[in-house]
């Protein structure tokens, strides 16, 4: 008896996990850099959905700091998805660290 109710728990938790990362494929974060004039919108499977530049920004003398700007976006979006994950993830989980969630 013990068995099967603990297999019906694991196919419970199991559903919802999916659900989850559906959803999180569905969510999205966005990160901005050099006061708003880049934006990066990601999903929670950390997936690029668009990159915004304000074109005053765009300067042939002084590409590195667009690039300085964008890397800078990416990671803010990057940390923002991954956050997102682990908050959604872990309410499912009660906190435990599941190796490739």
């Amino acid at each position: 008896m013990m068995d099967k109710k603990i297999l019906k728990q694991a196919q419970q938790l199991q559903a919802k996990m999916l659900k989850a990362q559906e959803e999180l494929g569905k969510a999205t974060v966005e990160a901005s850099a050099g006061g708003g004039v880049v934006k990066v919108v990601m999903t929670g499977h950390q997936e690029v959905t668009s990159i915004k530049i304000a074109p005053e920004v765009v300067n042939a003398e002084d590409v590195e700091l667009l690039e300085d700007m964008i890397l800078a976006a990416l990671r803010e979006a990057t940390q923002k998805s991954k956050a997102l994950v682990e908050s959604t993830m872990g309410s499912l989980t009660g906190g435990l660290k599941i190796p490739g969630m």
